[in-house]
């Protein structure tokens, strides 16, 4: 494995704002969940968002709206928030993130300077109607193919242990690798008291396995991102996760969770060896 390690940062532009009744998400308004909601962000603070992620070394920075998928409206403005920020911020990957998609919208975002979309398949197919009766997985499934269709770079993962068994994890994993994805971002579970899912099914060990699992999987060339819920189960064990093959991460904070500071994350990839990487080419 590569002695370089690409970070990512991610932006919650619209948030806490979304009527689907996904059990793993604070964002959903149906579970009161005591996060900050807003509208759309100011673009100029977006853009200032960005130099300061750039500033930390970040390659891939993702703007995410809560919401099931996008409108004429959200549409409008990722598009505006990616031409602001091309324009100021150079050699940043523009990563949007903001649900089910169709051709003609994630070709309007590639034109106005998107370069990946990210959409997670969340869990198997199976046990994704346990957790959300709203929309079906297929959906997700057919959002991917549609950014694979366009030419955008496709980013997706899921997150694991809640509650899901050890086939679903298998499942999710076959699912994500049929895609042949760029980037794929592993998330485990961070409770929160307002959701149903109480607790996280899911240890170190566990976590470290399906790291290996996807790595083998996906092949050496693709990103493989370790992102919400590190903190919990890799704290002062990080190494772990490089070693069993994660190259990528997620620094800052989540859309409602808070992270690590960028400047320790840095100083721990310093002190285990690991470069910074400073393109995109995984070669």
């Amino acid at each position: 494995m590569s002695k370089q390690i690409f970070l990512c940062a991610i932006n919650n532009i619209l948030s806490g704002t979304c009527a689907e009744d996904c059990k793993f998400c604070t964002q959903s308004v149906r579970y009161h969940a005591n996060i900050e909601r807003y509208n759309y962000k100011d673009i100029a603070q977006i853009v200032q968002e960005a130099k300061q992620a750039k500033a930390h070394g970040a390659l891939g920075y993702c703007l995410v709206t809560a919401g099931k998928g996008l409108d004429d409206k959200k549409v409008d403005f990722v598009a505006r928030a990616s031409h602001a920020i091309k324009r100021e911020v150079k050699n940043l990957n523009l990563i949007a993130c903001n649900g089910t998609a169709n051709k003609d919208q994630l070709q309007y975002l590639k034109e106005h300077g998107i370069d990946s979309y990210n959409h997670n398949l969340e869990t198997s197919e199976r046990y994704y109607a346990e957790i959300c009766t709203t929309h079906a997985w297929a959906e997700r499934y057919e959002t991917c193919e549609n950014v694979k269709s366009t030419g955008l770079a496709l980013c997706s993962g899921g997150i694991f242990g809640m509650g899901e068994t050890e086939e679903d994890r298998e499942a999710l994993l076959t699912s994500i690798a049929s895609l042949s994805p760029e980037s794929t971002p592993l998330n485990f579970y961070h409770p929160n008291d307002a959701l149903p899912i109480k607790t996280r099914n899911i240890q170190l060990h566990q976590a470290i396995t399906i790291i290996q699992k996807a790595r083998k999987l996906l092949g050496e060339k693709s990103l493989l991102m370790v992102a919400g819920g590190r903190e919990l189960l890799f704290d002062t064990q990080e190494h772990l996760m490089f070693e069993a093959g994660a190259n990528a991460m997620v620094i800052g904070n989540y859309l409602t969770t808070q992270g690590c500071d960028a400047s320790d994350d840095k100083q721990m990839l310093a002190t285990l060896g690991y470069e910074v990487a400073t393109t995109c080419d995984t070669q």
